[in-house]
């Protein structure tokens, strides 16, 4: 990169999680600068409901950004782009300036769940037959029947809020509402409103939506933003903002992606067969393909991808490095992760024969059961504190490898040489216990939490013409590779053939106590 002018302009970043943003900035090849990551509160109603400020997410983001300029962090003349990623699937009422009109409705929150069961709620796998055929053939995918994404948000609201429902001009995802606090123009695309299933995805290429699938998801079209091709200038940034952060007149604002697209780019999986795994919050495996397809019974179908002629393969562990945090805090919190991980290291493969099945939030992809639990099992009194914090590591990756079966099937291939990126991919233990556990080889993607904010910048810096495509895989660096160990392999084996099992002995049981 080194000598390369376009590592010395820069792109403001926004990886907007559930936990809050991250702000960064990154040069357009993706070398991050810049970072720092805001808390933002959740609020839970006993009724479903999940909130946040949407207020308070630009103001965080603001002033990160003119912070980091006037702390001279960055030279605000060399910012060319903003480019946005995060969250998905969770709504943001705004007026006709983009002005939030009322709490943003995040992807948990269901409770919409009712109104989506009346309006598509039937015999097949809970669907009406027409409905779930209509949505499976046109878009991939199909309304959350809990209520937990933009339709049952958008039926909730219709029926439930009406007043907020009139004042409102948009409904818009969350990374296209911070698109539009930076240029005052509601738009967004196909990529950005995946979550929404209304957009006819047979066509990679398509960039309208699909009015049979609005008038099943219960019409309100008018409150859709207009679309556009993903990877493209959405405007510049308003007066008013570049005056505040001392950006120059033509700063452009480029189409914003789900998490999983700027992954996949900041990781440089972007080619046919090319696959990344998310050791996150959450948790996921994807690759990029040519054909759209859904597996309604294991939770795995295809998305629209970064270009014209592809797909993402898309799914969700709800729980991955999740599982690490809780045992923090269950732990009584004393020990960093760090700390946890050198506890780990200490027992041997395989835990003393203790599996732990990390379902802390039951799960969607490869078995959707929200009924679904946490548990350690085969523990004796030779079971060690070491064994345990192994074992949660050793449970995730046992569950990445049952998702990564799914996934290879669905494709219809092998997929190795998995980019490994998240929180739990800074540990070379997690990441050699994947390779041993799942086969295969794990490329572990240097500085993996950035990826998020270095996918943005990579996006940006195709969207303004600067950044080819098929350069994404050199422009980032891998740290390690990990391979297999056989030894490892056998003991792995022998605990992985128990860990489906696991599910299908006791799924009754979480029903019975977890409706």
């Amino acid at each position: 990169m080194s000598g390369d002018q376009r590592d010395d302009r820069y792109v403001l970043v926004v990886d907007l999680g559930t936990g809050g943003p991250k702000v960064g900035f990154a040069s357009l090849l993706g070398r991050v600068v810049h970072q720092e990551h805001h808390q933002v509160e959740t609020s839970f109603t006993s009724d479903g409901g999940a909130t946040q400020d949407a207020d308070e997410w630009w103001h965080l983001i603001l002033g990160a950004a003119r912070g980091a300029v006037t702390s001279g962090s960055v030279d605000p003349s060399k910012v060319v782009a903003v480019s946005m990623t995060g969250q998905w699937a969770s709504t943001v009422p705004v007026d006709e300036h983009g002005l939030p009109t009322g709490p943003a409705v995040m992807w948990m929150d269901s409770r919409g769940g009712e109104l989506v069961r009346k309006r598509v709620g039937g015999p097949v796998s809970g669907y009406k037959a027409r409905g779930i055929a209509e949505f499976i053939r046109r878009s991939g995918g199909a309304p959350s029947l809990d209520g937990a994404d933009p339709i049952g948000h958008r039926l909730f609201l219709q029926h439930h809020d009406r007043e907020l429902w009139a004042r409102s001009r948009w409904l818009l995802e969350p990374v296209d509402y911070l698109s539009m606090r930076f240029t005052g123009k509601a738009a967004a695309s196909p990529v950005s409103m995946t979550g929404s299933w209304l957009v006819d995805t047979r066509d990679p290429a398509n960039t309208s939506y699909d009015p049979v699938l609005v008038e099943l998801a219960g019409g309100g079209a008018d409150k859709l933003p207009p679309l556009q091709k993903f990877g493209t200038v959405m405007g510049v940034v308003q007066p008013s903002v570049a005056d505040e952060l001392g950006f120059g007149p033509d700063v452009k604002v480029v189409t914003g992606a789900p998490d999983i697209h700027t992954a996949a780019i900041g990781a440089g999986a972007v080619k046919l067969g090319e696959a990344h795994m998310a050791v996150s919050t959450t948790g996921w495996i994807s690759v990029p393909v040519t054909r759209k397809k859904t597996d309604i019974v294991r939770q795995v179908a295809t998305i629209p991808g970064i270009d014209d002629a592809t797909y993402l393969v898309a799914n969700n562990h709800e729980t991955a490095g999740m599982c690490l945090q809780w045992l923090k805090g269950a732990m009584g919190g004393t020990l960093d992760y760090g700390e946890l991980t050198e506890l780990a290291a200490t027992a041997e493969p395989g835990s003393g024969g203790v599996i732990f099945t990390p379902w802390l939030k039951g799960e969607r992809s490869p078995v959707a059961d929200r009924t679904m639990r946490a548990g350690f099992h085969n523990m004796s009194l030779a079971t060690t504190q070491a064994d345990l914090v192994r074992s949660v590591l050793e449970g995730v990756a046992y569950n990445n490898q049952w998702l990564h079966e799914a996934v290879e099937k669905f494709v219809g291939g092998r997929l190795d040489n998995l980019r490994m990126i998240g929180g739990g991919a800074q540990s070379d233990l997690w990441c050699q216990i994947h390779a041993d556990v799942m086969d295969r080889t794990i490329e572990q993607v240097a500085d993996p939490l950035y990826c998020g904010l270095r996918g943005a910048a990579l996006s940006a810096g195709m969207a303004i013409g600067e950044v080819e495509q098929k350069e994404l895989r050199g422009l980032v660096s891998i740290k390690e590779t990990y391979r297999p160990n056989p030894v490892n392999r056998a003991a792995y084996q022998r605990l992985y053939a128990e860990f489906p099992g696991l599910y299908s002995s006791q799924k009754k049981f979480f029903r019975r106590l977890n409706k």
